[in-house]
């Protein structure tokens, strides 16, 4: 937990105030059985309205004055807490934002909004009580006990026997409620990965007419996480009665020991008084500390699974200073990649060169590693052996920022974020112009159907841009590429849900930006367009050439063409 304790470190003197007034506080309710005792025994017994008066004065301002330091106490304890819990979530999106994709492999989505959500919330939960209560209830058991043998040690001993007993106990379930609640919170992973799942693939289960399934799947999740967390609070509620019992009854022992001792003369009305309001305080703390080991046997669970996430090591790349290099050719050397926690390479031996400006098509089969191929590109991964150069420069010797701010990346999914089209096609550069914006639009062949929503540019799309079709998110996901004007731009199938004559016009769109553009196509007419084409077949290139030359050639690309029907150029009888 030393990274989550190390984020507290700024709220040192905050906490030092609020462990100063929690004091104060405690202070004046240990005092208070002693003034209750002398106003009964100098006072009451004595027939003393004064002495009454006059203890009974100092109790209200010493009520008041703890009042008023509980007050201050909590507000400084809540502001504490909720910039702690900023800070954790703050902390955390930087860390999840720093992975690398092999890194985000290894937590589900869900966990990491678990652990940014529900766990932050149950470690704000627990500094509040460490600096309300957390101190305060032990520190009433230990001074509380030693204030009791101070007024009559022979009374009090039952509460030096029977306290240090329950303190044990205590320690003993907030130790093993650290695993329960652990449990729970996995349970709740589950559930949310259920609800994830769910709510992004809504579509899917309405036209599959799966809604009974599913219900049936978020049920079992949910009923799992419910049958944990009652076995948890089945466990830490039977501390209470038990509690109870065990200091009820050192409370009639102390009754009845004090009776005698009252007969004898030995004590006195007010101290036995003192005493029982002292076991009562004590048998409060003992309560309130149940409630003190739940929240921090929780918070000491989240810790933990934070922790988990902001102890991964940042991959070790080569810290170096090169830039990236300006019109030069992409080249592939001998690559090797596996995905990580794979058996085998997707890439083996792989060696390709796109001239600059030269637009490359690559095809291949499914899990033939295109997409693998163009992730390398960027360094979303590392390749496990071989090299991958730009105008003659290792990439894994350039700035990574320096790297990444050149390409262009149009993922196979197109991902939108809830906003307008303005802004998602903004998102690829911060400081773009209407007119830039515009011009990209105009390229990737989606303006006029911007322009023609009733809102235009400023129309609000859903989160993932639910409400556009297939083709449109891919055109908008290419604008928002195209804005960056890059050197290279990567199209991993992002013209797949366009007709022949749209594709054929973005494209020639695309190319009068000079740029090295490399697309992964299924299609041979997105191919036919390409300077040069590579078929790639089990993580090596089989084959390579213009698609002229391609064509005339008895193998797999000849085959890709009489699959899909093709024989002559498509491209240029739409241009036609």
């Amino acid at each position: 937990m030393s990274r989550v304790l190390s984020l507290l470190k700024p709220y040192r003197l905050s906490m030092a105030a609020a462990w100063g007034l929690m004091l104060l506080e405690l202070a004046v309710e240990l005092v208070m059985p002693i003034l209750i005792a002398k106003m009964i025994d100098d006072g009451i017994i004595a027939g003393n309205l004064n002495m009454v008066i006059r203890w009974g004065v100092i109790m209200i301002g010493l009520s008041l004055f703890s009042f008023a330091a509980g007050i201050t106490n909590s507000f400084i304890a809540a502001r504490i807490g909720q910039n702690y819990g900023f800070d954790i979530r703050k902390k955390l999106f930087e860390k999840v934002q720093s992975f690398s994709f092999a890194q985000y492999g290894h937590f589900d989505t869900s966990t990491l909004i678990t652990r940014m959500t529900n766990d932050v919330t149950q470690l704000q939960n627990a500094v509040f009580m460490s600096l309300r209560i957390m101190l305060r209830a032990p520190l009433m058991i230990v001074f509380g006990t030693a204030m009791a043998l101070y007024v009559h040690f022979g009374l009090s001993l039952v509460l030096v026997i029977v306290v240090p007993v329950m303190l044990v106990f205590m320690m003993f379930m907030m130790r093993r409620g650290a695993s329960m609640f652990e449990r729970v919170q996995k349970r709740l992973d589950k559930v949310n990965s259920v609800m994830r799942e769910n709510l992004t693939g809504i579509r899917l289960i309405k036209a599959f007419v799966r809604s009974d399934h599913e219900k049936s799947r978020f049920q079992k999740s949910s009923k799992a996480l419910m049958d944990e967390t009652i076995r948890v609070i089945r466990t830490f509620e039977s501390i209470v009665p038990l509690l109870l019992l065990v200091m009820n009854g050192a409370l009639l022992l102390i009754l009845w020991l004090g009776f005698v001792e009252m007969q004898n003369g030995t004590v006195t009305t007010g101290e036995i008084v003192a005493i029982i309001n002292y076991a009562a305080r004590i048998i409060i703390s003992l309560s309130i500390f149940t409630f003190i080991t739940i929240a921090f046997a929780r918070g000491k669970a989240s810790a933990g699974r934070i922790d988990e996430v902001l102890n991964v090591e940042q991959e070790k790349l080569n810290w170096v200073t090169e830039t990236y290099p300006k019109d030069g050719d992409l080249t592939l050397e001998n690559v090797f990649f596996t995905y990580p926690g794979g058996t085998a390479p997707v890439l083996k031996d792989l060696s390709m060169t796109v001239k600059r400006g030269e637009m490359a098509a690559i095809l291949g089969g499914t899990g033939s590693g295109k997409s693998a191929l163009l992730s390398l590109i960027p360094r979303l991964y590392e390749p496990d052996s071989g090299i991958i150069s730009i105008g003659g420069r290792d990439i894994s010797q350039m700035k990574m920022d320096s790297l990444r701010r050149e390409i262009g990346f149009v993922p196979q999914e197109s991902h939108l974020f809830t906003g307008s089209i303005f802004d998602n096609i903004r998102w690829g550069k911060k400081n773009a112009t209407e007119k830039e914006i515009v011009e990209a639009a105009r390229k990737a062949q989606i303006h006029e159907t911007v322009a023609a929503l009733p809102d235009g540019y400023h129309t609000m799309i859903g989160q993932k841009g639910v409400t556009l079709s297939g083709g449109q998110k891919q055109r908008l996901s290419i604008a928002r590429a195209l804005i960056r004007k890059p050197d290279i731009l990567l199209l991993d199938d992002s013209t797949s849900a366009l007709d022949v004559k749209t594709e054929v016009a973005l494209i020639d769109a695309i190319t009068e930006e000079k740029c090295t553009i490399i697309i992964v196509t299924q299609k041979i007419s997105t191919a036919e367009q390409a300077d040069r084409i590579f078929m790639i077949e089990d993580g090596q290139v089989a084959m390579s050439g213009t698609h002229k030359e391609l064509s005339s050639q008895n193998g797999l690309y000849k085959r890709l063409m009489e699959s899909q029907g093709r024989k002559e150029n498509i491209h240029e009888q739409t241009r036609g």
